[in-house]
């Protein structure tokens, strides 16, 4: 993303086209097939709200305002161009400033806008053939999309269903389809209900996202320079001297420290969030799903080896390998503050950014136990 100057910059149509040509075919269903599942989808994202409110206690006094989408993988690539140019509209602004002041600076902005509307669809037509479902918390509204109204007048966000991915790995799993959709829903909603039931979350996170963004360099020269190291320490050719990454990604290599340190919150944030959401999977899914077992150990055996080398090598340098991470630490760690404290005494994470745990908390929730309870019931 680091080649974005500013709206001239990217191509954002050229991306939305790229990804949608070579998106990969869905799985082969029937007119009828389809309509069920998108229908049952919707049932089921209905249920699930009963389920999670009951289960994490929170959300239990008002209705959700965020709309349910049950989309098709071109779908899901508008949604997310859509969330891309929103969140990063700062960042734009301050490198098309930058273009500005740069001798040739439109040529280059066109050219570069191209080449970024390419690399940008290459990416997400990769992942819109992965993703199960997304809330996104900073999506707007579109024509095609809409997405819900938070307190105050500004923009929600939207639960999106990616019914031919669901298809298609309950097929591959070979598990009961009615039981897999309640539960990839159960998982989703808990999104939902965070967000909605923490007022201050979604303005914390965009603020760490913007901080982050600020961060970044916006010298052309920096950048190639710190591509190339990342290429480099990647490829096993590190100049001579230079200690080993501990097997970073490309997107860690290119930070600052500042970056680093930003990156290091929202992990935690992020850790909290995905783990929250399988707890709840798992712990509603027993009285709701009735195969919940079969499908948690075939999922996470699908989880763990990925598709082909090539998908793993692409994860690795995307990144998506951390998010793996994030699912089973963050899980451990509000399994055990549960275990510890109740769920009540869980929910005390969700009181203020200071209550949030850190990252070196989430590998050791005793820690964030002892700061929070402990000290605070002193």
């Amino acid at each position: 993303m680091t080649s974005i100057g500013g709206a001239e910059m990217v191509d954002w149509n050229l991306a939305v086209a790229t990804a949608t040509r070579l998106v990969r075919p869905g799985p082969e269903v029937s007119g009828d097939e389809a309509r069920a599942v998108v229908a049952e989808l919707r049932r089921h994202a209905k249920a699930s709200e009963e389920h999670v409110r009951g289960f994490t206690r929170l959300g239990e006094d008002g209705a959700h305002d965020t709309p349910v989408l049950v989309v098709d993988r071109p779908g899901w690539v508008r949604a997310n161009v859509a969330g891309f140019r929103e969140i990063l509209k700062p960042l734009l602004d301050k490198m098309q400033e930058r273009r500005g002041s740069t001798t040739g600076g439109a040529v280059l902005g066109a050219v570069g806008g191209k080449v970024t509307g390419v690399e940008l669809g290459m990416l997400l037509s990769f992942l819109s053939s992965r993703v199960l479902g997304q809330y996104e918390t900073f999506a707007p509204a579109t024509s095609d999309l809409p997405a819900g109204d938070s307190p105050g007048g500004r923009r929600g966000g939207r639960l999106l269903l990616v019914a031919p991915n669901i298809v298609h790995v309950e097929r591959e799993l070979d598990v009961e389809p009615h039981d897999f959709r309640l539960w990839v829903c159960l998982h989703e909603e808990t999104h939902r209900t965070q967000f909605t039931a923490v007022p201050w979350l979604r303005d914390h996170l965009e603020g760490e996202i913007q901080s982050f963004l600020g961060e970044t360099e916006v010298d052309p020269m920096t950048v190639l320079e710190r591509i190339r190291e990342a290429a480099q320490s990647l490829a096993g050719g590190r100049p001579e001297g230079e200690e080993d990454d501990g097997g970073r990604s490309l997107v860690e290599l290119v930070q600052t420290p500042a970056q680093r340190e930003i990156l290091g919150r929202l992990t935690a944030v992020m850790s909290l969030l995905e783990g929250h959401a399988d707890f709840v999977m798992d712990g509603v899914g027993p009285d709701v799903v009735p195969s919940v077992g079969e499908i948690r150990e075939k999922f996470q055996q699908r989880r763990a080896k990925g598709a082909s080398r090539l998908d793993l090598a692409l994860r690795k340098l995307l990144g998506l390998d951390a998010k793996l991470r994030q699912y089973r630490d963050g899980e451990r760690f509000v399994r055990a503050v549960v275990e510890e404290v109740g769920m009540d005494g869980f929910n005390r994470v969700w009181t203020s950014p200071n209550t949030l745990p850190t990252k070196a908390e989430i590998s050791r929730p005793g820690d964030w136990i002892t700061r929070v309870h402990r000290r605070t019931d002193s």
